[in-house]
């Protein structure tokens, strides 16, 4: 399988087709806006260490969770029930992706959330592309994720929580104001058993790149 250098010079992106069943398409390039947003309009995402060039995937099954088939578990309805946690939206995007970098994830060694990737986020957030999910706990932030939204997708990239069940709730919170705004699903990228609790599944790459060119007509706001 070639993987595919990419032009500096131009934005243009290797069908995802391309990509093996792991999803490794291509390297190089920037984590420009134009590029980043390029790339999620392709079902593309970039992925990789600090010590690595630029990596691009698109992986084959892809995790998606349709926003009707989040799981609520009895005691994670308790959680919500007691309103013990704060939820906020894009009120503090900043922190919540550098909490996410510093989150030890099993099976991980050290953090693909490096500076230039912290960078590159913000300013998709400053643009509108990005948003952020916070939950607050005595005024603190104690859990939340940050994604992209394109179309009527939001692509999640991460998230982090220092509270039992927080994570839970603020990702609750996340799929009710999505239905509200007329989204469809979020997409999980990678296979993970805590996802897969909570509904998610995984799809061919086929439907996924079906659903996000779907999903460009139809722009919702986060």
């Amino acid at each position: 399988m070639n993987i595919y250098s990419l032009d500096k010079y131009s934005y243009s992106f290797p069908n995802p087709y391309f990509a093996n069943d792991e999803g490794l398409l291509a390297y190089g390039g920037d984590l420009s806006p134009t590029r980043l947003i390029s790339a999620y309009s392709k079902g593309i995402f970039p992925w990789y260490n600090e010590s690595d060039p630029i990596l691009w995937w698109s992986p084959n099954p892809r995790l998606i969770l349709e926003l009707d088939q989040f799981k609520i578990s009895k005691s994670l309805q308790k959680t919500i029930n007691k309103n013990i946690f704060e939820i906020k939206f894009n009120q503090n995007f900043t922190e919540v992706i550098k909490q996410c970098s510093k989150i030890k994830r099993v099976g991980q060694d050290g953090t693909w959330i490096i500076h230039d990737v912290i960078e590159a986020y913000i300013k998709l957030f400053d643009m509108g592309f990005a948003n952020s999910f916070e939950a607050y706990f005595n005024k603190k932030l104690v859990a939340g994720g940050y994604g992209v939204n394109i179309g009527n997708i939001f692509c999640g990239e991460s998230m982090f929580s220092k509270k039992t069940d927080a994570s839970k709730v603020a990702l609750y919170y996340l799929v009710k104001r999505l239905k509200k705004n007329g989204f469809k699903l979020i997409d999980c990228q990678v296979s993970s058993k805590h996802l897969l609790s909570l509904g998610a599944k995984e799809i061919s790459r086929t439907r996924f790149l079906q659903l996000v060119q779907n999903s460009l007509v139809n722009l919702k706001n986060f």
